[in-house]
Protein backbone atom coordinates (compact mmCIF):
# COMPACT_ATOMS: atom_id res chain seq x y z
CA UNK A 1 0.00 0.00 0.00
CA UNK A 2 2.92 2.58 1.42
CA UNK A 3 4.63 1.94 -2.93
CA UNK A 4 1.01 2.54 -4.34
CA UNK A 5 0.07 5.28 -2.58
CA UNK A 6 2.87 7.51 -1.01
CA UNK A 7 0.12 8.58 1.69
CA UNK A 8 0.09 5.42 4.28
CA UNK A 9 2.44 7.04 7.15
CA UNK A 10 -0.05 10.35 6.97
CA UNK A 11 -3.57 8.63 6.49
CA UNK A 12 -2.87 6.43 9.23
CA UNK A 13 -0.91 7.85 11.82
CA UNK A 14 -1.28 7.22 15.45
CA UNK A 15 -1.66 3.99 17.67
CA UNK A 16 -5.25 3.70 16.99
CA UNK A 17 -5.09 3.61 13.52
CA UNK A 18 -2.41 0.58 13.69
CA UNK A 19 -5.48 -2.16 13.54
CA UNK A 20 -7.16 0.21 11.07
CA UNK A 21 -4.38 -0.13 9.14
CA UNK A 22 -4.07 -3.57 8.69
CA UNK A 23 -7.82 -4.69 7.84
CA UNK A 24 -7.08 -1.94 4.87
CA UNK A 25 -4.10 -3.47 3.31
CA UNK A 26 -5.28 -6.89 3.83
CA UNK A 27 -9.08 -5.49 2.05
CA UNK A 28 -7.07 -4.15 -0.88
CA UNK A 29 -5.02 -7.60 -1.30
CA UNK A 30 -7.99 -8.76 -1.28
CA UNK A 31 -9.20 -6.54 -4.38
CA UNK A 32 -5.94 -6.87 -6.22
CA UNK A 33 -6.85 -10.70 -6.71
CA UNK A 34 -10.47 -9.81 -7.43
CA UNK A 35 -9.54 -7.67 -10.47
CA UNK A 36 -6.77 -9.55 -11.69
CA UNK A 37 -9.46 -12.35 -11.66
CA UNK A 38 -11.95 -10.09 -13.00
CA UNK A 39 -9.44 -9.09 -15.76
CA UNK A 40 -8.87 -12.06 -17.59
CA UNK A 41 -9.91 -12.72 -20.79
CA UNK A 42 -9.69 -15.99 -22.93
CA UNK A 43 -8.88 -13.80 -26.05
CA UNK A 44 -5.00 -12.63 -26.02
CA UNK A 45 -5.66 -9.59 -27.79
CA UNK A 46 -8.11 -8.22 -25.33
CA UNK A 47 -6.58 -10.21 -22.11
CA UNK A 48 -3.21 -7.78 -23.19
CA UNK A 49 -5.60 -4.42 -23.48
CA UNK A 50 -7.50 -4.73 -20.55
CA UNK A 51 -5.04 -5.75 -18.45
CA UNK A 52 -2.30 -3.48 -19.76
CA UNK A 53 -3.47 -0.33 -17.27
CA UNK A 54 -4.20 -1.93 -14.55
CA UNK A 55 -0.60 -3.97 -14.59
CA UNK A 56 0.81 -0.31 -15.20
CA UNK A 57 0.56 0.66 -11.33
CA UNK A 58 -2.09 2.81 -10.17
CA UNK A 59 -2.48 4.52 -6.37
CA UNK A 60 -5.49 2.38 -5.86
CA UNK A 61 -7.35 5.69 -4.36
CA UNK A 62 -10.86 4.33 -4.29
CA UNK A 63 -10.81 1.51 -3.34
CA UNK A 64 -8.79 1.97 -0.09
CA UNK A 65 -11.30 4.27 0.90
CA UNK A 66 -14.05 2.10 -0.05
CA UNK A 67 -12.76 -0.35 2.79
CA UNK A 68 -11.92 2.26 4.65
CA UNK A 69 -15.41 3.53 5.23
CA UNK A 70 -16.30 -0.19 5.62
CA UNK A 71 -14.95 0.04 8.85
CA UNK A 72 -17.88 2.24 10.06
CA UNK A 73 -19.67 -0.75 9.39
CA UNK A 74 -19.20 -4.98 9.57
CA UNK A 75 -15.64 -4.37 7.90
CA UNK A 76 -14.55 -5.69 4.70
CA UNK A 77 -17.36 -7.96 3.57
CA UNK A 78 -17.11 -9.66 0.38
CA UNK A 79 -19.25 -6.91 -1.13
CA UNK A 80 -16.88 -4.29 -0.16
CA UNK A 81 -14.03 -6.30 -1.50
CA UNK A 82 -16.43 -7.02 -5.35
CA UNK A 83 -17.84 -3.37 -5.01
CA UNK A 84 -14.17 -1.47 -4.69
CA UNK A 85 -13.10 -3.34 -7.55
CA UNK A 86 -16.22 -2.54 -9.67
CA UNK A 87 -15.11 0.55 -9.10
CA UNK A 88 -11.63 0.33 -9.50
CA UNK A 89 -12.92 -0.92 -12.91
CA UNK A 90 -15.00 2.26 -13.71
CA UNK A 91 -11.83 4.67 -13.01
CA UNK A 92 -9.69 2.28 -15.14
CA UNK A 93 -12.11 2.00 -18.23
CA UNK A 94 -12.54 6.07 -18.02
CA UNK A 95 -8.47 6.27 -18.64
CA UNK A 96 -8.45 4.33 -21.90
CA UNK A 97 -11.37 6.73 -23.47
CA UNK A 98 -9.94 9.86 -21.75
CA UNK A 99 -6.53 9.03 -23.15
CA UNK A 100 -7.99 8.88 -26.47
CA UNK A 101 -9.58 12.37 -26.49
CA UNK A 102 -6.91 14.09 -25.17
CA UNK A 103 -4.53 11.97 -27.31
CA UNK A 104 -2.79 11.75 -24.59
CA UNK A 105 0.74 9.86 -25.18
CA UNK A 106 1.82 8.32 -21.75
CA UNK A 107 -0.25 7.16 -18.75
CA UNK A 108 1.21 5.86 -15.52
CA UNK A 109 4.73 5.69 -16.96
CA UNK A 110 3.85 3.46 -20.05
CA UNK A 111 2.51 4.62 -23.62
CA UNK A 112 -1.13 5.06 -23.62
CA UNK A 113 -3.46 2.02 -24.52
CA UNK A 114 -4.41 4.19 -28.08
CA UNK A 115 -0.76 4.41 -28.70
CA UNK A 116 -0.30 0.68 -28.22
CA UNK A 117 -3.32 -0.96 -29.99
CA UNK A 118 -5.23 2.40 -31.93
CA UNK A 119 -8.22 4.09 -31.07
CA UNK A 120 -10.81 1.42 -31.81
CA UNK A 121 -9.48 -1.19 -29.47
CA UNK A 122 -8.42 1.12 -26.56
CA UNK A 123 -12.62 2.80 -27.09
CA UNK A 124 -13.48 -0.81 -26.94
CA UNK A 125 -11.50 -1.97 -23.95
CA UNK A 126 -12.93 0.61 -21.75
CA UNK A 127 -16.44 -0.34 -22.86
CA UNK A 128 -15.35 -3.70 -21.70
CA UNK A 129 -14.30 -2.78 -17.87
CA UNK A 130 -17.45 -0.83 -18.01
CA UNK A 131 -19.39 -3.90 -18.77
CA UNK A 132 -17.54 -6.02 -16.37
CA UNK A 133 -18.00 -3.34 -13.27
CA UNK A 134 -21.93 -3.61 -14.31
CA UNK A 135 -21.47 -7.09 -14.42
CA UNK A 136 -20.04 -7.28 -10.69
CA UNK A 137 -22.53 -4.55 -9.21
CA UNK A 138 -25.18 -6.78 -10.31
CA UNK A 139 -24.07 -9.57 -8.15
CA UNK A 140 -25.35 -7.06 -5.03
CA UNK A 141 -28.59 -6.12 -6.16
CA UNK A 142 -30.78 -3.27 -6.85
CA UNK A 143 -29.28 -0.49 -4.83
CA UNK A 144 -25.33 -1.48 -6.32
CA UNK A 145 -27.06 -1.71 -9.77
CA UNK A 146 -28.63 1.87 -9.24
CA UNK A 147 -25.23 3.24 -7.23
CA UNK A 148 -22.97 2.40 -10.61
CA UNK A 149 -25.73 3.36 -13.38
CA UNK A 150 -26.07 7.28 -11.62
CA UNK A 151 -21.46 6.96 -11.14
CA UNK A 152 -21.58 6.15 -15.06
CA UNK A 153 -23.79 8.65 -15.49
CA UNK A 154 -22.19 11.42 -14.54
CA UNK A 155 -18.61 10.11 -15.47
CA UNK A 156 -20.11 10.53 -19.06
CA UNK A 157 -21.84 14.08 -18.18
CA UNK A 158 -18.76 15.58 -16.99
CA UNK A 159 -16.80 14.14 -19.50
CA UNK A 160 -19.32 15.81 -22.21
CA UNK A 161 -19.29 19.25 -20.92
CA UNK A 162 -15.68 19.14 -20.14
CA UNK A 163 -15.58 18.56 -24.06
CA UNK A 164 -18.03 21.34 -25.24
CA UNK A 165 -16.97 23.60 -22.56
CA UNK A 166 -18.98 26.63 -21.38
CA UNK A 167 -20.97 27.90 -22.55
CA UNK A 168 -22.09 31.61 -23.11
CA UNK A 169 -22.86 32.98 -19.53
CA UNK A 170 -21.36 30.34 -18.07
CA UNK A 171 -18.58 31.04 -15.79
CA UNK A 172 -15.67 29.17 -16.67
CA UNK A 173 -13.99 28.52 -13.22
CA UNK A 174 -17.34 27.32 -11.88
CA UNK A 175 -18.32 25.49 -14.99
CA UNK A 176 -14.66 23.76 -14.88
CA UNK A 177 -15.32 22.65 -11.02
CA UNK A 178 -18.95 21.14 -11.90
CA UNK A 179 -17.16 18.97 -14.55
CA UNK A 180 -14.51 17.67 -11.81
CA UNK A 181 -17.04 17.06 -9.67
CA UNK A 182 -18.88 14.63 -12.03
CA UNK A 183 -15.51 13.41 -13.68
CA UNK A 184 -13.70 12.83 -10.61
CA UNK A 185 -15.57 13.62 -7.43
CA UNK A 186 -18.60 11.34 -8.53
CA UNK A 187 -16.59 8.37 -8.65
CA UNK A 188 -14.72 9.19 -5.23
CA UNK A 189 -18.30 9.98 -3.60
CA UNK A 190 -19.14 6.50 -4.68
CA UNK A 191 -15.99 4.44 -2.92
CA UNK A 192 -16.73 5.97 -0.29
CA UNK A 193 -20.49 5.30 -0.11
CA UNK A 194 -20.19 1.71 -1.29
CA UNK A 195 -17.85 1.29 1.72
CA UNK A 196 -20.51 2.02 4.14
CA UNK A 197 -23.30 0.19 1.96
CA UNK A 198 -22.03 -3.06 1.35
CA UNK A 199 -20.64 -3.27 4.74
CA UNK A 200 -24.00 -2.06 6.23
CA UNK A 201 -22.78 0.24 7.86
CA UNK A 202 -25.43 3.09 9.57
CA UNK A 203 -27.59 4.34 6.59
CA UNK A 204 -27.19 8.01 8.12
CA UNK A 205 -23.29 7.80 7.29
CA UNK A 206 -24.17 7.24 3.56
CA UNK A 207 -24.98 11.08 2.57
CA UNK A 208 -21.97 12.46 4.52
CA UNK A 209 -19.84 10.33 2.42
CA UNK A 210 -21.06 11.45 -0.73
CA UNK A 211 -20.16 14.22 0.13
CA UNK A 212 -16.98 14.22 1.77
CA UNK A 213 -15.71 11.89 -0.88
CA UNK A 214 -16.70 14.56 -3.94
CA UNK A 215 -15.38 17.55 -2.08
CA UNK A 216 -12.12 15.39 -1.59
CA UNK A 217 -12.14 14.39 -5.25
CA UNK A 218 -12.30 18.07 -6.43
CA UNK A 219 -9.68 18.56 -4.05
CA UNK A 220 -7.84 15.68 -5.53
CA UNK A 221 -7.94 16.57 -8.91
CA UNK A 222 -7.23 20.57 -8.56
CA UNK A 223 -4.04 19.25 -7.25
CA UNK A 224 -3.67 16.95 -10.28
CA UNK A 225 -3.94 20.12 -12.35
CA UNK A 226 -0.99 21.64 -10.74
CA UNK A 227 0.99 18.06 -10.77
CA UNK A 228 0.32 18.27 -14.56
CA UNK A 229 2.28 21.34 -14.42
CA UNK A 230 5.33 19.41 -12.75
CA UNK A 231 9.10 19.50 -15.11
CA UNK A 232 9.65 16.07 -13.56
CA UNK A 233 7.82 13.57 -15.70
CA UNK A 234 8.56 10.75 -13.09
CA UNK A 235 5.94 12.68 -10.67
CA UNK A 236 2.90 12.41 -12.87
CA UNK A 237 3.61 9.77 -15.64
CA UNK A 238 3.27 11.89 -18.19
CA UNK A 239 4.64 14.49 -20.44
CA UNK A 240 4.26 18.03 -18.59
CA UNK A 241 1.38 20.09 -19.50
CA UNK A 242 0.04 16.89 -21.30
CA UNK A 243 -3.78 18.22 -20.62
CA UNK A 244 -2.85 22.30 -21.34
CA UNK A 245 -0.95 21.02 -25.26
CA UNK A 246 -4.27 18.93 -26.29
CA UNK A 247 -6.22 22.08 -25.62
CA UNK A 248 -7.54 20.69 -22.10
CA UNK A 249 -8.43 23.68 -19.72
CA UNK A 250 -6.71 23.01 -16.03
CA UNK A 251 -7.56 25.25 -12.86
CA UNK A 252 -4.37 27.46 -12.98
CA UNK A 253 -5.01 27.96 -17.02
CA UNK A 254 -8.88 29.61 -16.14
CA UNK A 255 -7.54 31.26 -12.71
CA UNK A 256 -4.63 33.02 -15.22
CA UNK A 257 -7.24 34.09 -17.84
CA UNK A 258 -9.21 35.73 -15.03
CA UNK A 259 -6.18 38.07 -14.34
CA UNK A 260 -5.75 41.78 -16.08
CA UNK A 261 -2.61 42.77 -15.75
CA UNK A 262 -0.21 42.53 -18.89
CA UNK A 263 1.96 39.51 -17.94
CA UNK A 264 -0.58 37.18 -17.12
CA UNK A 265 -2.28 38.22 -20.83
CA UNK A 266 0.58 38.29 -22.74
CA UNK A 267 0.81 34.60 -20.79
CA UNK A 268 -2.38 33.55 -21.94
CA UNK A 269 -1.89 34.08 -25.59
CA UNK A 270 1.32 32.88 -25.60
CA UNK A 271 -0.11 29.54 -24.55
CA UNK A 272 -3.43 29.94 -26.70
CA UNK A 273 -1.60 30.49 -29.47
CA UNK A 274 0.76 27.44 -28.56
CA UNK A 275 -2.00 25.02 -28.59
CA UNK A 276 -3.97 26.09 -31.75
CA UNK A 277 0.13 25.79 -33.19
CA UNK A 278 0.45 22.58 -31.27
CA UNK A 279 -3.43 21.27 -33.35
CA UNK A 280 -2.20 22.37 -36.94
CA UNK A 281 0.58 20.03 -36.43
CA UNK A 282 3.23 21.74 -34.38
CA UNK A 283 6.29 20.25 -31.91
CA UNK A 284 4.23 20.33 -28.66
CA UNK A 285 7.70 21.49 -26.91
CA UNK A 286 6.85 24.85 -28.54
CA UNK A 287 4.88 25.11 -25.15
CA UNK A 288 8.00 23.93 -22.69
CA UNK A 289 8.13 27.82 -22.26
CA UNK A 290 5.16 28.98 -21.53
CA UNK A 291 4.25 25.99 -19.36
CA UNK A 292 6.88 26.99 -16.96
CA UNK A 293 5.98 30.54 -16.70
CA UNK A 294 2.37 29.01 -15.88
CA UNK A 295 4.01 26.70 -13.18
CA UNK A 296 5.58 29.44 -11.36
CA UNK A 297 2.68 32.26 -11.48
CA UNK A 298 0.30 32.99 -9.02
CA UNK A 299 -2.35 31.65 -10.71
CA UNK A 300 -1.29 28.22 -9.80
CA UNK A 301 -0.58 28.90 -5.98
CA UNK A 302 -4.30 30.54 -5.80
CA UNK A 303 -5.06 26.45 -7.46
CA UNK A 304 -3.26 25.16 -4.51
CA UNK A 305 -5.36 27.15 -2.31
CA UNK A 306 -8.36 25.77 -4.11
CA UNK A 307 -7.54 22.57 -3.35
CA UNK A 308 -7.19 22.98 -0.01
CA UNK A 309 -10.57 24.89 0.49
CA UNK A 310 -12.33 22.11 -0.76
CA UNK A 311 -10.40 19.16 1.26
CA UNK A 312 -11.04 21.49 4.48
CA UNK A 313 -15.21 21.40 2.98
CA UNK A 314 -14.49 17.08 2.33
CA UNK A 315 -13.59 17.21 6.37
CA UNK A 316 -16.42 19.59 7.35
CA UNK A 317 -18.23 16.67 6.07
CA UNK A 318 -17.51 14.38 8.46
CA UNK A 319 -19.36 15.97 11.35
CA UNK A 320 -21.57 12.85 11.67
CA UNK A 321 -19.08 10.40 12.27
CA UNK A 322 -18.08 8.82 15.56
CA UNK A 323 -14.90 10.52 17.53
CA UNK A 324 -12.18 7.34 16.20
CA UNK A 325 -10.03 5.84 13.80
CA UNK A 326 -11.71 6.21 10.65
CA UNK A 327 -12.75 9.58 11.01
CA UNK A 328 -9.23 11.06 11.92
CA UNK A 329 -8.12 8.45 8.53
CA UNK A 330 -10.68 9.89 6.87
CA UNK A 331 -9.61 13.48 7.87
CA UNK A 332 -6.27 13.08 6.96
CA UNK A 333 -7.07 11.80 3.76
CA UNK A 334 -8.86 14.85 3.06
CA UNK A 335 -5.69 16.46 3.76
CA UNK A 336 -3.26 14.30 1.85
CA UNK A 337 -5.14 14.63 -1.41
CA UNK A 338 -4.60 18.22 -1.45
CA UNK A 339 -0.89 18.47 -0.93
CA UNK A 340 1.20 15.05 -1.87
CA UNK A 341 4.33 16.58 -1.07
CA UNK A 342 5.19 14.20 1.03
Amino acid sequence: MAGKLGLTDRIFAGPRSRRLLKEVEKGLERVDETLDLELRVTDAVVDASVRYLYEAGGKRLRPMLALLTAQLGEGTTQGVVEAAAALELTHLGSLYHDDVMDAADKRRGVPSAHEVWGNNVAILTGDLLFSRASQIMARHGEKAIQLQADTFERLVLGQMHETVGPQEGDDPVDYYLKVLSDKTGSLIAAAAQAGVIFSNGPEEFEQAMVVFGEKAGVAFQLLDDVIDLSADAGETGKVPGTDLRAGVPTMPYLLLGQRTDAASVSLTRSIDDGVARIADGADPTILDGPLAQLREHEATQATLALANAWSAEAIEALAPLPDGAVREALTRFAKAVADRSS
